[in-house]
């Protein structure tokens, strides 16, 4: 299926489309370097990914949206939607945002020419789970200090798993590493 969006043409064959790969371009977009960019440059990067975003929830019935744009602490730009009725664009466990952020990270990075990290919530359901994920980091570092062992996480998206990596890489006490395989990669939590 091709979708034309804003200009940019998005082709997807979900038949086709493996879980290893979508991985790997999920990883890919979410691990994007930091680069130095400009305030204009910002801007473009804001309103394409918005344009984006709006373009895709034509497609949603969920009535009256605002969409808040700001960056993160990682210097990735954090589009927030809100509104009334937007359960529908979390979907379960989160699996629908991940896709709408899979499909507007995919249309800027097209339309822009390289990656840049471009997170997308609903009324905060992202930092939420952030907050969940780094308290659940630090209690694993804490764990594996205590005990002398490697703790494994449950199974995590590209994008939780970079939380985890982010909220424990200035612990000397511990080091992490991803093992695993498509939706059974998971962090593992290694004392020094």
């Amino acid at each position: 299926m091709a979708e034309n969006i804003e200009g940019v043409e998005l082709e997807f064959d979900a038949e086709n489309l493996n879980g290893s790969e979508y991985e790997e371009v999920v990883e890919e977009i979410e691990s994007a370097d930091d680069q130095e960019i400009s305030d204009e440059e910002l801007d473009r990067i804001a309103d394409t990914a918005i344009a984006a975003l709006q373009d895709i929830l034509k497609y949603f019935n969920v009535g009256e949206i605002t969409i808040d744009e700001y960056e993160g602490d990682e210097g990735e730009l954090i589009l927030d939607i809100t509104g009334d009725d937007l359960a529908v664009l979390i979907g379960r466990h989160g699996k629908t945002l991940d896709a709408l952020q899979f499909l507007v990270s995919a249309i800027t990075v097209r339309s822009i020419g390289y990656r840049y990290p471009i997170v997308v919530d609903v009324e905060g359901y992202k930092s939420r789970q952030r907050q969940k994920l780094e308290s659940i980091a630090h209690s694993s570092a804490n764990r594996a200090v205590a005990q002398h062992r490697s703790i494994k996480l449950r199974p995590m998206t590209p994008y939780e798993r970079r939380i985890v990596h982010i909220a424990l890489r200035d612990d000397n006490r511990v080091e992490t590493a991803s093992e695993g395989e498509g939706a059974a990669r998971h962090v593992v939590v290694i004392p020094h």
